[in-house]
């Protein structure tokens, strides 16, 4: 499969559309972030429609119509951008779809090359509650459901898309959810299309996925996310206090080290407590009084 990575602004007329419509526009969006360098596009052919039907034949279920109609625009998804740190690019968003070859099933494999050994689906959370709280009810990694890696994470989870009735056969319908490192399923979406809206509209930020877990992103991650995308994550206050989200930071001055004089401040002369006494004593008691003798006049005779 041919492949062909464009680097930010170096994208010729012809590609320029596409680019466009592919990345809903982020592109323009990163580049014109302060911080951002090396955006860098992986342009892919379209996917073969035999590819796809061979794929639905071997695992025995039909891809939703709009992740099907995807791999016949681009055969999978690549996005990645830097930022300066100390003058140097360093590697901060990602944005990943497996192509239609790596979209693999995720297996209850033994954890160990042992006899006996505990698989994945021994595991995974076994709690029984399903559909808590009005929560869609949960995947599993055994026979139950069918499990495709959509997209790994850097290897901080994964996000896959999800057939979850299989018996007596595999239903159209699928999900999408993330699996994270400790074996709880977190609900994404329930298409492709809304997932592929989360995924660009977060920027491929690290760890963005867990936003969408009770234990939220790391404290590292959530910087990265107030420097580029802090609507993601303070959503219930963009009604109320819409300025609170402007990025006042500048990554000029944050990612270079400057060494700052203290400054010393002058400490003032303190006055004794006899002359505020002195000074408050001064005053009249009663302003009327005082005045009182140079409005007064004489009675004439």
């Amino acid at each position: 499969m041919e492949e062909k990575a464009l680097r930010s602004g170096s994208s010729s007329s012809s590609t320029k559309p596409y680019l466009e419509k592919l990345t809903l526009g982020v592109t323009r969006i990163l580049e014109a972030s302060p911080g951002v360098t090396e955006v860098t596009f992986v342009e892919k052919v379209p996917a073969e429609r035999h590819a796809i039907v061979s794929w639905e034949q071997k695992n025995a279920c039909v891809l939703p119509e709009d992740l099907k109609n995807f791999y016949l625009m681009t055969d999978g998804f690549h996005m990645t951008w830097s930022v300066k740190f100390d003058d140097n690019p360093m590697p901060l968003g990602s944005m990943t779809i497996n192509s239609i070859s790596k979209l693999n099933r995720v297996r209850a494999l033994p954890v160990y090359a042992l006899p006996n050994a505990p698989t994945l689906a021994d595991l995974e959370d076994t709690d029984d509650e399903e559909g808590n709280g009005g929560q869609p009810e949960k995947p599993h990694l055994d026979s139950r459901s069918l499990v495709f890696e959509l997209d790994p994470c850097g290897g901080n989870g994964k996000v896959c898309l999800v057939y979850k009735n299989t018996k007596p056969v595999v239903t159209p319908d699928s999900e999408i959810w993330f699996l994270d490192r400790a074996l709880y399923w977190h609900f994404l979406t329930k298409t492709f299309t809304a997932y592929y809206r989360l995924l660009i509209t977060h920027l491929g930020l690290p760890h963005w996925q867990y936003a969408f877990t009770s234990y939220g992103i790391s404290p590292q991650a959530k910087q990265w996310f107030n420097m580029y995308k802090p609507i993601t994550i303070n959503t219930e206050q963009l009604s109320e206090e819409a300025d609170s989200f402007v990025n006042k930071l500048d990554p000029n001055k944050v990612f270079r080290s400057k060494s700052k004089t203290p400054v010393l401040k002058k400490k003032l002369p303190s006055q004794t407590p006899s002359s505020q006494k002195g000074q408050a004593g001064t005053a009249p008691k009663n302003p009327q009084q005082a005045g009182s003798s140079s409005r007064r006049r004489e009675p004439q005779p």
